[in-house]
């Protein structure tokens, strides 16, 4: 018997500005790629989940389970699916397929009893572009198709987030599926992550050009650099707030609410201005300390995907920094931008270039004083820093390697693309250049 067939595709993402900032509310400008997942979804009777998928590197994998071995006696429990999902490596990469349908059933109420879940993908793996939200994006459109869901607003993104926190377990921001889902090509997508107020896209002037360079380092924001650094950040909000008169009670209220808006900031520190940071908060807060320590004197966070660890120190300090200086530079980085399309001589427009490129190179100094550098990436950021026509460099997303963002024009998209060539050629690797 023929099975309707439902396609959709959604893109991965250039992280221009902002990155880890956006889980403690900061503003992001980020960029849809040409790249994209496409997927072909048929349902199925039998409760049987073919996965299937193919990636930029030509490799083949191929999956199938059973929808039911998922649920706990016959219901949607999150964390039982995502023990049963990580039980195998057969299976954990198919979680974030599984887990859209997972979220879906219990959040809309599909009844879902199987499905042919067929992903074609230029987006590549662990390169810091987003390859999981371009996949549970494209996954939950050609669900709703499937079953006739009308999305409303950021209902979308803000859901296949879900699957990427509760499902997979891994502790991302909204910024990634919001780009995803509402990026315009040829478009900066501003977003203030508190969680998703998104603004009008800005257009890329066409004599500039954002161009990601492949570092060949695998990224992976489930990595422990990236989970310990957020929670560091929450760890440190808890500090501020408690500073401020804020009772554990207080904060395990709003936590178990889903409700900041009572606590100071909102409980977003990039709420936290610049001056008032630097003048009230920052000498508060411990160049580092042991989440034994730390939950012994403060108790919790009122982060809802990060542990503590007693036994880790976390750099409570510099990972609270970031986002307060980040949403600053974001905002500059923003309003530097609108303002090209009101000048023309090119030495003043220059200067606004290098304005802009400034700010990237602050950014990217900022996610190594995170730890969350590499020595790959730094080399490229480094070598930006003297080419002709290159006026930024940053690091993209979560760090640790990944994709560096630069700015450039047409000159500089000339001379990044002789250094892709001699990156690849330096280190024997088939490193992506993304325009």
């Amino acid at each position: 018997m023929s099975r309707k067939t439902f396609e959709t595709s959604a893109p991965g993402r250039l992280d221009v500005m902002g990155g880890i900032a956006d889980y403690s509310g900061s503003l992001v400008l980020q960029m849809p790629l040409s790249q994209k997942t496409h997927i072909q979804l048929s349902l199925r009777d039998d409760f049987a989940c073919l996965v299937s998928s193919r990636i930029i590197t030509g490799e083949i994998l191929n999956t199938k389970v059973d929808y039911r071995d998922f649920l706990n006696n016959h219901q949607v429990d999150y964390d039982f699916a995502q023990k049963k999902l990580k039980e195998s490596p057969s299976t954990s990469w198919v979680g974030y397929v599984i887990g859209c349908v997972l979220v879906l059933q219990k959040e809309k109420g599909i009844g879902f009893k199987g499905g042919n879940f067929n992903l074609q993908s230029d987006v590549p793996l662990g390169k810091g572009v987003s390859s999981s939200a371009s996949i549970e994006v494209a996954t939950m459109k050609a669900l709703g198709e499937a079953y006739g869901i009308q999305f409303s607003g950021t209902e979308l993104p803000i859901l296949a987030q879900q699957v990427e926190n509760l499902i997979v377990g891994s502790p991302c921001g909204l910024m990634d599926q919001l780009a995803s889902y509402l990026g315009e090509a040829n478009k900066l997508l501003p977003i203030v992550c508190q969680p998703d107020l998104v603004q009008q896209p800005i257009s890329i002037p066409t004599d500039i050009s954002f161009i990601g360079i492949d570092s060949g380092v695998r990224h992976s924001v489930s990595g422990a650099s990236y989970t310990d650094v957020r929670c560091a950040a929450f760890m440190g909000y808890t500090i501020i707030a408690q500073a401020l008169g804020v009772t554990s009670k207080e904060l395990v209220s709003a936590k178990s609410a889903n409700n900041f808006s009572p606590l100071p900031f909102a409980g977003y520190l990039c709420n936290i201005p610049v001056t008032d940071f630097e003048n009230s908060f920052v000498n508060q807060l411990p160049i580092s300390l042991s989440g034994k320590d730390f939950l012994k004197e403060f108790e919790l966070s009122i982060d809802p995907v990060t542990i503590i660890d007693p036994d880790k120190t976390y750099s409570i300090r510099q990972s609270v920094s970031h986002p307060v200086y980040e949403h600053e530079r974001v905002m500059q980085f923003k309003n530097l931008l609108l303002s090209l399309k009101d000048v023309q001589p090119s030495e003043k427009r220059s200067d606004i270039l290098k304005e802009m490129g400034a700010l990237m190179f602050q950014a990217h100094e900022s996610y190594s004083l995170c730890g969350l550098g590499s020595d790959r990436t730094d080399e490229i950021v480094s070598l930006a820093k003297n080419m002709t026509g290159v006026y930024g460099a940053k690091i993209t997303g979560g760090g640790n390697g990944g994709t560096v963002c630069l700015l450039v024009n047409e000159v500089g998209k000339a001379s990044v693309k002789q250094l892709h060539a001699e990156l690849r050629e330096k280190y024997h690797q088939e490193l992506i250049l993304f325009e």
